[in-house]
């Protein structure tokens, strides 16, 4: 078996030493200089020749940053003669960027995936897709992993009686609907209408919050403005209380700032595909750096990577084998 190399941009690199970990093999450095023109180079410091290479790099903000920097690690590992380069994208920000809603608009999601390709990458590795539908922009296999049944154990052993699992939107009912079967729960959603980037309206929600607890699930949170648009929906239609769940929390902008003190959240747990944001001690962050590491072991070792999620729910998938690089 060919000897594997894992390199981390520097979008990420505490959940890349942490999937280092659970592999056990060290994180390979990646010198990444700026010019005096402002222009980015990145040269990997360990033999990639005929390895198996893992470029460890989310698209967070600085998203345009990260993003160049992925594309020079992946033209590095191809000018070094690697074998097999795998990018591994916790979050891919441009899969928001997936239809053309209006005229003359560009579609970031699959410019990026041709860019990625470009560059010399043969496999994707990511989490928490926003759309399904991005799969179809790579023109290379992509293995996409879910983190919903991390996000469940939360709940797991709490008292869920009179709960109810929450989506911000249609689009995510699905998602949300197997998150409710993990814990047994019911599901409703909101009926949403994005009128800008961080300005919402939902204007109703599809099931009966009266007198519930609600568990919200949302892919992805950026400045929160829809659960707090979502949280006065429910407030209004008789919600006592809630609990907020997300596989990306960004927390940009305001967000912080605005859920943090909400009176209707109890609680917010994310997972570690982003960086977590300053300032909040009392966020809950669940890794999914071990699922990473089961996922980069089975492609390395060519097997199944679906298998990891049977039931949906790694916790209850069958016993997983020993890393082979320990």
């Amino acid at each position: 078996m060919r000897e594997i190399v894992v390199f981390s941009g520097s979008a990420h690199h505490k959940l890349a030493e942490r999937i280092c970990e659970g592999l056990g093999v060290p994180l390979s450095p990646v010198d990444i200089k700026r010019f005096s023109n402002d222009c980015l180079q990145a040269q990997l410091m360990a033999n990639c020749r005929q390895r198996d290479v893992y470029l460890i790099q989310p698209l967070v903000p600085p998203t345009q940053e990260h993003l160049m920097e992925l594309l020079m690690m992946i033209d590095a590992a191809r000018g070094a003669s690697a074998a097999q380069i795998t990018a591994v994208i916790p979050h891919f920000s441009y899969a928001r960027s997936d239809k053309k809603d209006a005229s003359r608009i560009s579609l970031g999601g699959r410019l990026v995936a041709d860019m990625l390709s470009a560059a010399g990458v043969h496999r994707v590795l990511t989490m928490a897709l926003h759309a399904p539908q991005v799969h179809g922009f790579f023109s290379v296999p992509v293995d996409h992993l879910t983190a919903i049944g991390e996000l469940a154990d939360e709940f797991r052993g709490q008292d869920l009686s009179d709960t109810i699992v929450i989506s911000p939107d249609l689009g995510n009912a699905k998602t949300a609907t197997q998150f409710a079967r993990l814990l047994g729960l019911p599901v409703a959603a909101g009926s949403k209408q994005r009128l800008a980037d961080d300005t919402v309206v939902i204007d109703s929600i599809v099931g009966d919050v009266q007198g519930k607890k609600a568990i919200i699930l949302d892919d992805e949170i950026a400045t929160g403005g829809s659960i707090v648009e979502l949280l006065d929906r429910l407030k209004d239609l008789g919600c006592t209380e809630a609990q907020v769940a997300t596989t990306h929390g960004l927390f940009v902008g305001k967000a912080v700032e605005r859920l943090r003190g909400h009176p209707m959240i109890r609680e917010v747990i994310t997972t570690d595909t982003v960086p977590a944001p300053t300032g909040w001690p009392e966020l809950k962050t669940r890794s999914v750096s071990a699922l990473f590491a089961q996922a980069i072991a089975r492609i390395h070792a060519g097997e199944s990577v679906s298998s990891l999620f049977d039931g949906v729910d790694p916790t209850y998938a069958p016993p997983q084998p020993k890393l082979p690089f320990h």
